[in-house]
């Protein structure tokens, strides 16, 4: 799986020009799934994610993780982080995980995250989404598992 992670103060989803999902100070994540993985893949993910520490501490060092500072986490499925732009000028998606598997594991995914008792929010499978968020610091980082 792979996952784009934006600290953010602030983050929604609209969808049809109607509000789907929004949320306060913590981590946006895009997520992708491709053909290899599996359920262990985003169980490390979703561990790897409310325990990453990057909000900062009393001295303003990155050692406070999303669950020590209660951040909320807004889930957003995104297929094209699996896009090989090695090759030409047009993305290859040979990688993706077929349709069935990817939703599987990006439910699964978000259910991992909901057993760490943080807000969790979602944006919807295959929508076209508006994505606003203000990023915080800015501070992102790509994980692959």
């Amino acid at each position: 799986m792979k996952a784009l992670i934006q600290r953010v103060k602030c983050a929604s989803v609209t969808i049809d020009g109607q509000p789907y999902s929004q949320i306060g100070a913590g981590v946006l994540v895009f997520v992708g799934v491709v053909k290899e993985d599996e359920k262990i893949n985003a169980e490390k993910l979703a561990d790897k994610i409310v325990n990453l520490r990057i909000f900062e501490d009393e001295n303003n060092k990155m050692n406070l993780s999303l669950k020590d500072v209660n951040g909320e986490i807004l889930i957003v499925s995104q297929f094209t982080l699996c896009g090989d732009c090695k090759k030409g000028t047009r993305p290859s998606f040979d990688k993706s995980a077929p349709l069935d598997k990817a939703v599987d594991l990006y439910e699964y995914f978000i259910n991992k995250i909901k057993e760490h008792n943080l807000k969790t929010e979602t944006g919807k499978f295959r929508a076209m989404m508006d994505v606003e968020l203000i990023n915080d610091g800015p501070v992102t980082f790509f994980i692959e598992k």
